[in-house]
């Protein structure tokens, strides 16, 4: 465990380390011509605010292995924990991804260039960055599960036929899956080699990498749906309760924490017209961020009626 949090806290220290640079002016890393370097201010920003971000993996490094942390409210802790989630998942599977695709011949973009803001830092920033985040995400994520399973174990104890059936998820589960269609459907188009709604950057600068991305983003989406359905419709009554919960999880937190991200980056801005994100770009963004804290908010209310159920069974007799 104290090896887990030594890993956590020392993968955050190059970002880090590089955020306080920029933020102190250095251009460490960005090309004389980076896009990053017209707005100095909205840099400042988006700095500072990653920075806070990447602290809160150390502070959760810590509560989590600390015996006071099991005293943490659930509602603290769930909240940063769920946006950390969201936020690496992707990267720990899309950067590898990336460098496969890279390594078989195909095109690449750098990651961040999602965002139609095209390559603005230089190569080896996204190694010490990415795979940073990647030993994050595994520390942080093992000493996750070691402290969820200690605290709240017995809530996803049993098979999906145990479940009650609760007429309020079922509405949230069908409303996500509904609205889900949306950018689904932008995804299949893009994956399938469409441009519609896409800038002009991006349209045109599509690699291969760009198909792998999308279609990752599909398999977020199908993931946060069908752990919604499945916990509300109690669909695959074999199955055991913690499938359909880290379903939900994992997939509620790339798409909304992503959709949230990528709207920010479009609030930063840019002065490019072909760069600027189209209305179906935007729509997508908005629509998964929705989706997403549908199926989250499903996810506590299940687990909040689960801890009553589970609460009232031990208290009856024997």
């Amino acid at each position: 465990m104290k090896a887990l949090r030594a890993v956590a806290i020392l993968a955050a220290l190059p970002y880090l380390a590089l955020k306080l640079a920029w933020i102190a002016g250095s251009h460490i890393g960005i090309p004389e011509d980076s896009t990053l370097l017209e707005h100095r201010t909205a840099m400042i920003f988006a700095n500072a605010l990653t920075l806070l971000m990447d602290a809160c993996v150390i502070v959760l490094a810590l509560v989590l292995t600390r015996p006071r942390g099991l005293r943490t409210p659930a509602w603290l802790l769930a909240f940063p924990l769920w946006a950390a989630t969201g936020l690496l998942t992707p990267i720990m599977a899309g950067f590898p991804l990336q460098l496969l695709v890279k390594a078989l011949g195909g095109s690449v973009d750098q990651p961040s260039a999602r965002d139609g803001g095209g390559a603005f830092l230089d190569e080896w920033v996204f190694g010490v960055v990415y795979g940073g985040f990647i030993l994050q995400g595994l520390a942080l994520g093992a000493l996750f599960v070691r402290y969820a399973r200690n605290r709240w174990g017995r809530l996803w104890e049993g098979r999906v036929l145990d479940l009650s059936r609760g007429g309020s998820l079922r509405i949230t589960a069908v409303a996500a899956a509904l609205l889900a269609l949306v950018p689904a459907a932008l995804h299949l188009l893009w994956l399938s080699g469409s441009a519609f709604a896409l800038n002009q950057a991006r349209a045109e600068d599509r690699t291969t990498d760009f198909y792998v991305l999308e279609a990752m983003d599909l398999v977020y989406l199908g993931s946060a749906v069908t752990g919604g359905l499945l916990i509300a419709f109690r669909w695959a009554p074999a199955l055991p309760v913690k499938v359909p919960l880290a379903l939900a999880w994992l997939g509620s937190g790339a798409i909304a924490c992503w959709g949230a991200w990528l709207l920010f980056a479009t609030v930063v801005g840019t002065d490019d017209i072909a760069r600027r994100p189209t209305a179906g770009m935007l729509l997508t963004y908005s629509v998964q961020m929705i989706v997403g804290t549908l199926v989250a908010t499903l996810g506590a209310r299940f687990l909040k009626e689960r801890s009553g159920a589970v609460t009232t069974a031990a208290r009856l007799p024997a």
